[in-house]
């Protein structure tokens, strides 16, 4: 045996004593979780990509240095024109102050309109970069807030079953008959008067009426897991329910509904960007994506000319949607037994 060879086995041993360390840290079904998430091209794309949004959310102050200390979500305005200006125009008025990185990258002292401005001199670059702040704050506090209700509702009203089981799921009927668009629409438009213009108003409606797919789909799942022997054997031995609840039958049925909030912040970010786009969402001048796509409303037929108006912040909120759906797709092949001929 050579001694590359011998190296290579010595290697391998290695590699499978940290695997085994690494499974028996983590658990076995969530190792192979990990493990399928890495070594699938789909997911390793989708991660990329997130990767790339999470630097820019944690340097957007190094990137765009804030215009307003108060806030720093403001997106700075050169002027009042109703004419957007290009890529590469120079600031005319109160410009920002230079990154320190800007004279070593470009050589050039003037701070320029790196992706143009919209229609009333909004920074798109500006917008652009704080509003990945946005995004992920919204998309993140709406899923987990909704996967929360959801988890709770729907753990409940399955374990329990009968009076309880009846009750919540009218309920949960109920907030579904409404259609989810409309009534975020609707209820936002209500809030926005009483709360003022922000974020708090459409998250609040997307989240009150978003759990309801959750709470449907962890109670289809328990449905079954509930009556397994391990379960039966808890309750014959006295365990608690709310012990049987965490620690035996959520661990076994949560793995779709983590799918599924997984697939939904990518959905929930764009369902946020069209309340903005339809003024019921951020405030003017909010670094959201949403908000600077609605800038072109008024430059729809001349596109060809002022692309850039719809291209950069449009782009930005495709790629982030497709890197959570990419996760999300990847982890349901990986979670999903039937797609592993098990």
């Amino acid at each position: 045996m050579t001694a590359l060879t011998l190296e290579e086995d010595k290697l391998e041993r290695v590699g499978k004593k940290e695997a085994g360390r690494l499974e028996g840290w983590l658990g076995t079904e969530a190792y192979r979780a990990v493990r399928g998430l890495v070594k699938n091209p789909v997911s390793v794309s989708g991660m990329i990509l997130l990767a790339l949004f999470l630097f820019i959310a944690l340097a957007a102050p190094v990137l765009a240095p804030p215009y307003n200390p108060n806030d720093p979500y403001t997106i700075p305005r050169d002027g009042y024109s109703p004419v957007p200006r290009p890529p590469g125009t120079e600031w005319a008025k109160r410009a920002p102050d230079l990154p320190f990185w800007w004279k070593t990258v470009t050589g050039k002292d003037q701070w320029v309109h790196l992706m143009g401005t919209t229609s009333g001199q909004w920074d798109i670059y500006y917008g652009v970069i704080w509003g990945t702040r946005t995004a992920l704050r919204v998309g993140v506090l709406i899923t987990l807030v909704t996967a929360i209700v959801g988890i709770v509702v729907g753990t409940v009203s399955a374990y329990y079953g009968g009076t309880v089981d009846i009750v919540l799921m009218r309920i949960t009927e109920i907030f579904i008959a409404f259609p989810f668009l409309p009534a975020a629409m609707t209820l936002s438009a209500i809030l926005t008067p009483i709360l003022g213009r922000g974020l708090f108003a459409p998250m609040f409606a997307l989240m009150f009426f978003a759990w309801t797919g959750t709470a449907r789909l962890l109670r289809s799942d328990i449905l079954s897991v509930r009556e397994r022997e391990y379960v039966l054997a808890a309750r014959v031995i006295g365990v608690r329910d709310a012990r049987i609840m965490i620690r035996h039958i959520l661990p076994n049925a949560i793995f779709p509904t983590l799918v599924l909030s997984s697939m939904r912040i990518g959905s929930y970010v764009i369902t946020f960007a069209g309340l903005s786009f339809l003024g019921i969402g951020a405030e003017v001048g909010y670094a959201d994506w949403g908000q600077l796509l609605s800038f072109t409303r008024d430059w729809i037929v001349q596109l060809s000319d002022y692309w850039y108006i719809l291209i950069f912040p449009g782009v930005a909120l495709v790629l982030f949607v497709l890197s959570w759906n990419l996760v999300g797709d990847a982890l349901r092949d990986v979670l999903d037994p039937r797609l592993q001929g098990r």
